[in-house]
């Protein structure tokens, strides 16, 4: 009896794959999915799923089904970049340098001027006349 190919072997790497290699050039492009890739995690345990059922076919029918030596690797290759995803997104993403120049909580906002929403020019010195403070909402964006 001829052995068939484990296909769901394959397939489960290529998902795999395509979680490692989709985050930047895709999901890093939308805020939902770049601070926490949920979508990534997903396609890494459907990948994972997959590599499970086609190593049992390989390992429980060997008979029936190839893939024990290919299936093992890349098990073992899935296994390591997805632990290099995981690096990179809770090692490496939380090592920017903290940017001492920032303001602080409480801290006083140098001068500045910017354009209102009718054109004309508002300074901060103009906002504060008559009252005991200003709150300046910054948003963290890609303009």
């Amino acid at each position: 009896m001829k052995r068939r190919w484990n296909f769901s072997i394959w397939a489960g790497f290529g998902i795999v794959l395509l979680a490692l290699l989709s985050y930047i050039p895709f999901f890093a492009l939308f805020p939902v999915t770049r601070d926490i890739p949920w979508a990534n995690y997903l396609l890494f345990v459907a990948g994972f799923l997959l590599l499970g059922v086609g190593l049992r076919r390989a390992f429980r029918q060997p008979d029936q089904y190839r893939g024990k030596i290919s299936g093992s690797i890349l098990g073992i290759l899935s296994l390591l970049m997805t632990g290099l995803f995981c690096v990179f997104i809770f090692y490496f993403g939380k090592q920017l340098p903290a940017s001492t120049e920032a303001l602080r909580v409480g801290q006083q906002a140098p001068a500045f001027m910017l354009a209102n929403a009718d054109g004309g020019r508002m300074s901060l010195a103009n906002l504060l006349q008559g009252h005991h403070g200003v709150i300046l909402i910054f948003y963290r964006g890609y303009w």
